[in-house]
């Protein structure tokens, strides 16, 4: 494994390790609404520059690197969420995205679905 894939684990192993420190409530307040080329939509993980565009059926996927890009183009299931408000399935390219404090992400069906989210306490 090269250096710089290490690295990505590595980071990767951090943020979900801090993710599962952060109590529902405050991940839930703290949720951000973030345009959807920001996120990577394998790792669920946003980052300050646009990510690499991945066409598929019609609609527009974002991977960070080679290895997502693949994902996205083969995987169907890499292209669903599940919206934690509904519990139905939401497709990544057209769902409202909302990033908590750690980077990680949750997608939902609609902006009405985000802000019952976030006002849970």
């Amino acid at each position: 494994m090269s250096l710089k894939k290490s690295l990505l684990v590595f980071v990767m192993g951090v943020f979900v390790v801090l993710a599962g420190m952060i109590s529902p409530a405050k991940a839930a307040e703290a949720l951000e609404i973030v345009p959807n080329q920001k996120v990577c939509m394998v790792t669920n993980m946003v980052f300050p520059r646009d990510q690499i565009p991945v066409k598929q059926g019609g609609k527009t996927y974002y991977g960070c690197c080679e290895n997502c890009k693949k994902t996205l183009a083969e995987d169907a299931n890499a292209r669903t969420a599940i919206d934690p408000v509904s519990g139905k399935s939401v497709d990544k390219a057209t769902a409202v995205i909302a990033a908590r404090a750690d980077g990680s992400v949750v997608y939902f069906q609609n902006k009405k679905n985000f802000e019952k989210f976030r006002a849970r306490k």
